[in-house]
């Protein structure tokens, strides 16, 4: 047996289920050069017959963001729609597009109790870099293969430069250490050359020296009577 409450019930679900609005994921980001063209859509399911759908904009200004505002329509800026099985699209084009059409684009949906944003699409328009010199590919190829013998300029000179500086050091050392010596013999005459031989020669000569001493015992031994 149907109640007051259960009817109250079931009147609210059936004006809730012919009010659903359900949105899907739009593109978040959308880059385009300037004097391109850009496709912006938003798609949603309804059971709502007389839903109006409007494109809006928002733009960042310094510190804050201005709108949302109506968006303008022009022989560059078209609205239009499409479908797709129980899939509701509003489509947005916009021709040759300029610095001031980067913004915040979303649709909005209104009825008599609905009005609702979508996520929206920011569109970025950019200008790209201007070349100062234009140069041919062939014209790179050479300037990048100069720079490559540059750089096996810069890094072989200064090892050569090492190298020469290293071996000529080495020359001179040798040089120095062959005149101490020829001056060090200089300062010697030949006496004291040969003085110097004999003692160097008594001095590694233990042999001879014990010799010697056995001999002058021997002599001592027969002077005594």
């Amino acid at each position: 047996m149907w109640t007051v409450p259960n009817l109250l019930l079931c009147s609210f679900v059936v004006v809730r289920a012919q009010h659903e609005v359900n949105l899907k994921a739009d593109r978040p980001y959308l880059r385009v050069q300037v004097g391109d063209s850009a496709a912006l859509e938003c798609c949603h399911t309804t059971n709502v017959e007389s839903l109006e759908l409007t494109w809006v904009i928002r733009v960042q200004a310094r510190n804050t963001t201005l709108g949302p505002r109506n968006v303008k329509f022009s022989d560059l800026v078209t609205m239009g729609d499409r479908r797709e099985s129980d899939t509701v699209c509003g489509t947005l084009a916009l021709k040759s597009v300029q610095l001031s059409d980067s913004g915040l684009y979303q649709c909005f949906l209104k009825s008599k109790d609905i009005h609702l944003f979508s996520h929206g699409t920011y569109l970025h328009v950019y200008k790209p870099l201007e070349k100062i010199i234009n140069l041919s590919e062939n014209t790179k190829n050479k300037i990048l293969t100069a720079e490559g013998l540059l750089l096996l300029l810069c890094v072989l000179l200064p090892a050569t430069s090492l190298l020469y500086q290293s071996k000529r050091l080495n020359e001179l050392e040798r040089k120095k250490v062959a005149k101490e010596e020829e001056n060090a013999y200089q300062g010697l005459n030949l006496d004291d050359r040969c003085s110097t031989y004999d003692q160097i020669e008594q001095a590694h000569d233990p042999y001879q020296d014990v010799c010697n001493v056995a001999e002058e015992e021997e002599e001592i031994h027969l002077e005594q009577p």
